[in-house]
């Protein structure tokens, strides 16, 4: 069933509030207009948490009022050629948003795209979020017909639920450096504070989309998520209403997961998205949760990539050495062009040049995360973060700024 289009930005925010992302969005469409020609505009969606109706409502001792939080994300349609367009119109539209920002009170993004080019792409998490949750600023539903192949949750590849943790680790990643520096501000820990809310979000999402299961309200994919782990009842319990057979335990593979923890962490993962807070944590409070969610994070790593390449990883690193491919849903020969156009000749002619780059990120990740603190002068670990990310460097803060270029492109 599809949902109807959400009336509101928020589930609970003040009227001000609404009132002042509906500005926003009028302001943005004016914009777009203005940038835009008025033939080639086709539609404007706002997407992200307010475009589903879930935006962070943020309450504060220190402000007045309900305040916005998440960033606003809009996806500009146009009609012609995705690639020329998305090149012709992508530096005017970002400078809207900076133009935009500060009197929004939030960051304003905008995402060239074609329906055409929508209608011909293969499953993935950020379409069916996108085509499932939104609201219209210019256009109309009809628009969207000939997408329905991206309202299937249960067709979302598993490949999506990696890329997802693979970029909730990174935020993992990122808080470890700012945690090491030497000086903590409170801009510092408000980062560490929410790229650990949304790990703890995404942990459970993960486990849902593997088991075909994600959803696009937060809430929905709670009561999922708490009906998936549910405890499995006692076969010398009653029977069901049904007089069928107790229901079994979800199939964790060699790898066992705590679900229980999982549920708990992501139903703080939700209250975080609808009410997010500036986190005033001290340093060492923070470091003692990061290092409990990454930790599971390296659990549920090697659980679902064995779930998703069919092949059991004991460690990190065994994961990074694996010469499996780890994006066998690539193009090998489209992979050799993207690989020389991002490496150029420094990208030998070998088998690696048929991996698609993503693969690089997904090997150095894990041995920056989990390796490379309990032995960063290993020189073997070295080598091999030097191979995947192409790239030199003599400490962590130098390693995260090389995967943090590739991953900007990558991710």
């Amino acid at each position: 069933m599809i949902p109807d289009p959400p009336q509101r930005f928020t589930l609970d925010g003040s009227d001000l509030l609404e009132a002042h992302l509906a500005e926003v969005c009028d302001q943005v469409h004016l914009g777009v207009s203005t940038v835009v020609p008025p033939a080639q505009l086709q539609a404007i969606l706002l997407g992200g948490g307010y475009g589903r109706g879930e935006g962070g409502v943020l309450r504060s001792p220190l402000v007045a009022g309900d305040q916005p939080y998440n960033d606003l994300e809009f996806y500009v349609f146009t009609r012609g050629n995705a690639l020329i367009a998305e090149r012709r119109f992508r530096n005017a539209l970002h400078r809207l948003g900076e133009q935009l920002s500060p009197k929004a009170g939030l960051d304003v993004e905008f995402k060239v795209l074609t329906f055409a080019k929508l209608r011909r792409s293969r499953p993935s998490m950020f379409d069916y979020d996108l085509i499932l949750g939104h609201r219209w600023i210019a256009g109309h539903e009809g628009l969207l017909r000939g997408c329905d192949h991206h309202r299937d949750a249960s067709r979302i590849p598993l490949h999506e639920a990696t890329r997802l943790l693979m970029n909730r680790c990174t935020g993992l990643l990122f808080s470890a450096e700012r945690l090491a520096r030497p000086k903590f501000t409170e801009a510092d820990a408000d980062f560490v504070g929410r790229n650990l809310a949304k790990a703890r979000l995404a942990f459970g999402d993960v486990y849902l989309a593997a088991h075909g299961q994600y959803h696009w309200s937060c809430l929905e994919r709670h009561r999922r998520l708490t009906a998936l782990v549910a405890p499995p009842v006692s076969i010398d319990s009653q029977p069901t209403e049904t007089g069928g057979s107790p229901k079994a335990p979800p199939v964790l593979g060699p790898h066992a997961l705590p679900l229980a923890h999982l549920l708990r962490l992501h139903a703080l993962g939700v209250e975080f998205k609808l009410h997010p807070s500036r986190s005033d944590l001290p340093r060492e409070a923070l470091a003692a949760e990061h290092a409990g969610l990454s930790q599971l994070a390296h659990q549920l790593w090697l659980w679902l990539e064995h779930r998703r390449l069919g092949q059991s990883f004991p460690s990190a690193s065994d994961y990074a050495r694996s010469r499996l491919d780890k994006c066998p849903e690539t193009s090998g020969i489209r992979n050799r062009l993207v690989n020389f156009r991002t490496f150029g000749f420094r990208m030998p002619m070998c088998s690696k040049g048929t991996h698609y780059p993503r693969e690089r990120l997904l090997h150095s990740l894990p041995l920056l995360l989990w390796e490379f603190p309990g032995a960063p002068s290993n020189p073997d670990l070295r080598s091999r973060l030097s191979w995947e990310l192409m790239a030199r460097a003599s400490d962590l803060p130098g390693w995260i700024a090389a995967y943090n270029r590739l991953w900007t492109r990558f991710n």
